[in-house]
């Protein structure tokens, strides 16, 4: 039963009846200290009420056991679903992670890498706003700190970059939308916050072309991370004014074609593969809501597992090394088609 009540590490020292540099030689890598003395600290440890401040420890050591992690928007179930994967690999690697969201907005994205910068991180794992980012902090930041992209790439900056290839993704999607039916539009927002949908959009025009088929874009208006409104607000438009050239959308992202869905079902257009359906659309992400639908979502995949394992890997692999990267390495992981009611 703990009785006493600990302010800080000096006044544990005391108490326990240990040197202060062996108490926080203890709290620092308790294997790092005789088993005596350890099991001595554990014992005080039980009877009174002290818990390390691990950020002040940290910040008085060459390398601290602090990631940093970094995601544009933590509300969106994408962002929130790598983070957590990546979180667990990082506790599990016996380092304390660090997870900051930007919300969009790239003056607190500014202020996140001041506020890792404080912490003295070992390592950082950063999915940046992309085209709306600071560039010049960020080149300054990763100077400092051993620093790995994932999801969106800024060029040059940072040890590596580990992603989803779009491109590939993009073009599993077509080959099955265009042999199964209708060849799609593409319906995307004029304005993306995220930089992969740049890439998508790339590689809509490029496969369709060399599939024999004119690409059609349709661009929904709109910006900031309200995706879903905006699928359906700008769905709604797009089908009343007859800006479908086809009856297969394919959109660029699945928050998007959720917001789509809603407007089909609100204007009485059946999605799927039946008789009386008159559309199918697909998406791109797998998000985590994209199951739920109704129909269910048609979508191409993330492979979450592999981005988040090979991200910590990579940062984990800089920080036991001791060095930074000689050649910047981008890796891409292929996505996975998943057939679903709506397409």
């Amino acid at each position: 039963m703990r009785t006493t009540s600990i302010r800080n590490m000096e006044e544990f020292a005391s108490f326990s009846g240990i040197s202060r540099p062996t108490v926080s030689k203890y709290f620092n890598d308790p294997s790092s200290v005789r088993r005596s003395t350890r099991e001595k600290i554990e014992r005080a440890l039980e009877r009174c009420d002290y818990q390390p401040n691990i950020f002040a420890i940290n910040q008085n050591r060459k390398l601290t056991k602090n990631i940093g992690i970094m995601v544009p928007y933590l509300a969106d179930p994408f962002f929130a679903e790598i983070a957590r994967r990546i979180e667990t690999l990082v506790i599990s690697s016996g380092y304390t992670p660090i997870l900051l969201s930007s919300h969009g907005d790239a003056d607190l994205e500014v202020d996140n890498l001041n506020s890792l910068r404080a912490i003295k991180p070992a390592g950082v794992l950063l999915a940046p706003l992309g085209r709306a980012s600071n560039r010049g902090a960020i080149e300054s930041f990763c100077a400092d700190f051993p620093t790995v992209n994932f999801d969106a790439n800024i060029e040059g900056v940072g040890e590596a970059f580990v992603g989803h290839n779009n491109a590939q993704a993009t073009a599993v999607m077509l080959q099955y939308l265009v042999r199964s039916g209708e060849p799609p539009v593409f319906f995307e927002m004029r304005t993306p916050p995220n930089p992969n949908a740049n890439k998508r959009r790339i590689a809509y025009i490029e496969t369709m072309e060399q599939l024999g088929h004119s690409p059609h874009v349709v661009q929904a208006d709109g910006e900031g991370w309200e995706i879903e409104e905006i699928g359906f607000r700008e769905g709604k438009r797009a089908i009343a004014n007859r800006e479908l050239a086809s009856g297969t959308v394919f959109c660029s992202n699945d928050r998007l074609a959720i917001g789509f869905l809603a407007a089909a079902y609100e204007m009485g257009i059946r999605v799927g593969l039946g008789d009386d359906c008159s559309l199918r659309v697909a998406g791109h992400d797998n998000h985590p809501f994209s199951r739920f639908t109704c129909p269910t979502l048609t979508t191409i995949s993330h492979n979450y597992s592999a981005i988040a394992a090979r991200s910590v890997e990579t940062i984990m692999a800089f920080i036991d090394s001791g060095t930074r990267a000689s050649n910047r390495e981008s890796m891409l992981f292929d996505g996975e088609l998943i057939m679903r009611a709506s397409a």
